[in-house]
């Protein structure tokens, strides 16, 4: 048989420890006054006597019951023993019915807090998560429960903005190569009276805009592991990663160079691949951006107790204004002629900086209009426990 609810609540159990507890309390100190008193006073009950009365003539008048004084006294002090037993139970029905209602309010006033925290639970939506508990009152444990809940929540609700605020843009930035597919099937290559020159021409569009998805499809899916933080932190040589980066990404379309600028000796614990994408992104976007003929330079150090890999390039520079947002998600800046680059995804600096953030590190941005861009990767060295903040100075001057 299912017991009812409330006597399976947590009030109704701290009520029964309250109160349980209280007329123990209560009970041995009536037990001990009663104890004492007995001990003291030495309680039994009038031993009876008969005596003859006679009066001044020695006549004898009949009988009447006599007792001894200490007798009497001792009389007295039973039953007023009685007198304390019987009050002293009625005291403790009484009390045991206060306790009750006693241990029902402390206990409803203790578990307040939880009520709000599990009323506040209940009205929050995977979809709204404005709602906080916001808790007054002592600085307890019950409160420092609902400071925590409300920073997972802040966390939580930040995580979900940043996801919705990808899926809005990955949208958007499919959805115009996606338009320009369709525009051309239906209009160039499915059309009878398209000329080969025409149909060349859209394959051609249709390529570079499937190039291009599938470049943005790569940038999310790795941006989405390194959400699910599915990395493996190895011992690994900075300088050994932007070496492989440099093989690996340096792959420029036109005539440019590539100068090596490295320290040996930079060891760290952390994911291989991971910094090995990012200073690839880097040197990506300084091909991107750096003029025919010109100069790329690789760079690796250290500086107090942080490593750092940076990037530079002869390119158009970046705005002051601009500098600031430069690693935010599918922001462009404009090229030399001041227009925005169209083959690009927009995720590549952000994947650096969320890589290297996950690192325990940061990446800064450094650039004069007109003489080029400085992109720098700043990494913890391995047992840095903390106090020196990251240098804020372009360490390839």
């Amino acid at each position: 048989m299912k017991r009812p609810e409330i006597l399976r609540s947590i009030r109704f159990r701290l009520t029964v420890v309250y109160s349980t507890l209280l007329f123990a309390l209560a009970a041995l100190t009536l037990a001990v006054i009663y104890l004492a008193v007995a001990q003291s006073t030495s309680p039994q009950p009038v031993t009876e006597r008969t005596a003859k009365v006679f009066n001044d003539n020695r006549q004898y008048l009949g009988t009447m019951t006599v007792a001894e004084v200490s007798q009497i006294e001792a009389a007295v002090n039973y039953n007023t023993l009685q007198n304390l037993r019987t009050y002293s139970l009625l005291a403790l029905g009484g009390l045991f019915v206060a306790s009750l209602g006693i241990g029902w309010v402390l206990s409803g006033r203790v578990l307040r807090p939880v009520g709000a925290i599990a009323r506040t639970a209940r009205e929050i939506q995977a979809t709204d998560l404005n709602r906080r508990i916001r808790l007054h009152g002592p600085r307890d444990e019950l409160r420092d429960l609902a400071d925590t809940i409300d920073s997972m929540l802040d966390r939580l609700d930040h995580a979900f903005q940043a996801q919705r605020q990808l899926i809005d843009d990955a949208s958007h930035e499919l959805r115009s190569p996606l338009a320009i597919i369709r525009t051309h099937l239906d209009a160039t290559l499915t059309a009878a009276d398209a000329t080969d020159d025409e149909r060349t021409r859209a394959v051609a569009v249709v390529d570079r805009a499937t190039i291009r998805m599938s470049s943005l499809v790569e940038d999310l899916l790795a941006t989405a592991r390194r959400n699910a933080d599915a990395h493996n932190d190895t011992e690994l040589d900075l300088t050994t990663v932007a070496h492989e980066a440099g093989e690996e990404s340096f792959l420029p379309e036109r005539p440019l160079h590539l100068r090596y600028r490295t320290a040996g000796g930079l060891p760290m614990t952390g994911d291989a691949d991971g910094l090995r994408r990012a200073a690839g992104n880097l040197l990506s976007n300084a091909v991107r951006l750096a003029p025919t003929g010109s100069t790329v330079t690789l760079g690796t150090g250290r500086t107090g107790s942080w490593l750092w890999l940076a990037v530079t390039d002869q390119g158009p520079g970046i705005a002051a204004d601009d500098l600031p947002r430069v690693f935010d998600r599918f922001w462009r800046g404009a090229d030399g002629n001041g227009s925005a680059r169209q083959r690009r995804t927009g995720l590549g600096l952000a994947i650096v900086r969320q890589i290297v953030e996950s690192h325990g590190g940061q990446v800064k941005a450094f650039s004069v209009l007109g003489v080029g861009s400085t992109f720098v990767m700043w990494l913890p060295t391995p047992g840095r426990t903390g106090g020196e903040p990251v240098p804020d100075v372009n360490p390839l001057p």
